[in-house]
């Protein structure tokens, strides 16, 4: 994925968000939120250096790692407005859009949930697919879960090539990682499971990019897992409902002066791209995402007898 692309996918997410964001506000769409802002540079900096059919698991704030990894704007805000056309035909919602075509295998609504899904899919990759690398995302919070302890024990034992992500934007939900953890970077955890464990700025889309890289290669070479930790900062509260009255306001401003896609803008002025071909990407986007807003509203409900679609049970 070459620089210019990575700009474009960094302002697909925010663009996506806020428009998310303020239909929100307008109560035209259902449910609760968890706005990816602030951190896009994490899940287009780590998936640049994945392939169409490597996998990626995802958390409840999801809708970057989804957007990074080539999902259609359209049948993501089709699902979020609950509406048939989207990816889990108006079912799942913000939380749980899944598209096994792109290797995307869910956002999930359950803290450090997904991380056993991603050694499961790791060991499918070493025993079935082995040119094929796993990449799992989760936060600062799901680092204390055992969910995390046990996948990436299991992971190490067995030498699988997942690529542990950890979004770390410094609170759980509204607790501050330093009142529950006595490290200061979460990627020391890495040495208790004998993999390689790194810490990079999350808000720097580069710095992402090659760390992930490293790791790519390693998993890829049978080499086993890497630990990844990426400190950057959401724009919003936890939720939709989540004023952020707990973040002190010089924290606040200081990270929103470091704003990844503002920073990595300046960048690619300063290679020598011009700003007017910069002006027309960022027109595409808010194109973009009109018309998948345009798709949402313009799609069906689902029917009633809908609701007993899609289910299974075993007897």
């Amino acid at each position: 994925m070459e620089d210019i692309e990575m700009y474009k996918k960094m302002l697909e997410i925010r663009k996506f968000e806020e428009k998310v964001y303020d239909l929100f506000t307008q109560n035209l769409i259902p449910g609760t939120m968890h706005l990816y802002m602030g951190e896009e540079a994490v899940a287009v900096g780590v998936c640049a250096a994945l392939t169409p059919n490597d996998f990626i698991t995802s958390t409840h704030r999801g809708h970057g790692h989804c957007i990074a990894k080539g999902a259609s704007l359209k049948k993501m805000m089709a699902e979020i407005f609950g509406k048939k056309t989207g990816y889990c035909k108006g079912k799942g919602g913000s939380m749980h859009i899944t598209d096994k075509n792109i290797g995307m295998l869910g956002a999930n609504a359950v803290v450090g949930g997904a991380i056993p899904i991603a050694v499961g899919a790791g060991l499918s990759c070493k025993l079935k697919y082995p040119e094929r690398v796993t990449v799992c995302f989760f936060g600062d919070g799901a680092s204390n879960q055992g969910t995390f302890h046990e996948g990436i024990n299991m992971a190490s034992v067995w030498d699988l090539p997942v690529i542990f992500v950890c979004e770390n934007n410094l609170y759980a939900m509204g607790t501050r990682q330093s009142l529950v953890m006595n490290i200061e970077d979460i990627s020391e955890r890495a040495a208790g499971y004998g993999i390689p464990g790194a810490t990079v700025d999350g808000n720097d889309v580069m710095a992402v990019y090659q760390e992930a890289q490293r790791a790519v290669t390693r998993a890829r070479n049978g080499d086993g897992p890497t630990l990844i930790e990426c400190k950057t900062y959401r724009h919003k509260g936890h939720s939709r409902f989540d004023p952020a009255k707990y973040r002190p306001q010089e924290e606040v401003a200081e990270w929103m002066a470091r704003d990844p896609i503002e920073s990595f803008r300046y960048k690619l002025l300063d290679k020598g791209i011009p700003e007017e071909f910069l002006h027309k990407i960022e027109s595409t986007v808010e194109t973009e995402i009109e018309e998948a807003v345009e798709f949402a509203e313009e799609s069906p409900l689902p029917e009633p007898e809908d609701a007993l679609k899609d289910v299974w049970v075993v007897e």
